[in-house]
């Protein structure tokens, strides 16, 4: 079959033929689409924890099994605890081959019926991002309809989940990006605003807003402290990355005498896949395909998302 695999780190992935995976206790699904995420882009780099090669990356993935579309939950040994993973817990695509390939092994259980409303493509680049979404915005900050949620850096996937997620709950969604373009794209979805964080009045859209219940962060950094400013008595801030580095110049006043919970996020739990999965079907959210590019093709789309160029996922579409 054939693959992209990282053979070495800081070069290009080969597209190459590849023995087909050997089943033992799992399953074979022939793969159809599988989508990027920026946990692929930082392996490539050396930039990730427990690097082995070769390696075949991508964590999501939709396709066929048994004659039915279904869709991968990239989740390997969560645990029994909802609030945390275990120590060995992974995802699929390292260590374990993922999905830029014509086939993939998986457990029996880690697959679910595609939701019928959606193409392979848009099935493809639900997965990894809709979780950490759906655990992020639900599970620990309880958005719930009437909330006034922000939502950071809206072009990435996983933000552009947790907005999607937010407004089909009937939450008053805001966002926040260094394009103008990409908050007027927001808009058009449905948000009711936005702010260029690269020209930030923060005071001014504070007031603008009225402040905001739930609070969703992918950057942290120096930016974060303008997060806490923002939020409402009561407010529950929760951030699943890192981008812009450690987070400074907090007011621990600002943060106690608001009685503001801030959380830590990443990945979901196998419970919380389903329950998204049951989510996007039942409100009948269609993910944002930014671009689709072949499986040959793929090292032409870890450099698009690389760049930052991407409104929504970028998906590889495997014949």
């Amino acid at each position: 079959m054939k693959a992209l695999v990282l053979n070495e780190i800081g070069i290009a992935l080969d597209y190459a033929e590849v023995e087909i995976p050997t089943v033992g206790d799992g399953i074979l699904v022939d793969i159809k689409a599988a989508a990027l995420n920026h946990r692929d882009v930082w392996i490539t780099k050396g930039m990730y924890p427990g690097i082995q090669v070769p390696v075949i990356l991508g964590s999501d993935g939709a396709g066929i099994y048994d004659g039915k579309e279904v869709i991968i939950n990239p989740n390997h040994n969560w645990g029994e605890n909802e609030n945390f993973q275990a120590s060995d817990y992974h995802i699929l695509g390292l260590p374990t081959n993922g999905t830029f390939a014509e086939k993939v092994m998986v457990g029996k259980d880690k697959i679910r019926d595609k939701p019928p409303h959606l193409s392979m493509e848009e099935a493809a680049a639900l997965p990894l991002g809709g979780m950490t979404a759906f655990r992020a915005l639900f599970t620990k900050c309880n958005a719930k309809k009437g909330d006034r949620v922000l939502i950071s850096g809206v072009g990435g996937g996983v933000a552009l989940f947790a907005f999607q997620f937010a407004v089909a709950a009937g939450c008053e969604v805001w966002v926040t990006s260094g394009k103008d373009s990409k908050i007027e794209k927001a808009v058009e979805m449905g948000a009711a605003g936005g702010l260029n964080y690269k020209e930030a009045d923060w005071k001014a859209f504070g007031k603008k807003t009225g402040g905001f219940d739930v609070i969703i962060d992918s950057a942290g950094g120096d930016g974060f402290a303008n997060l806490v400013k923002l939020a409402n008595p009561g407010a529950r801030i929760c951030f699943y990355g890192g981008t812009r580095g450690n987070i400074s110049k907090l007011n621990p006043q600002l943060i106690f005498w608001k009685q503001i919970s801030i959380f830590g996020s990443t990945m979901g739990s196998d419970s919380e896949f389903n329950k998204m999965v049951d989510f996007v079907a039942a409100h009948k959210i269609v993910p944002v395909v930014d671009s689709v590019y072949s499986l040959e093709d793929g090292n032409e789309a870890l450099e698009r998302m690389d760049a930052g160029l991407q409104f929504g996922k970028i998906v590889l579409k495997i014949n």
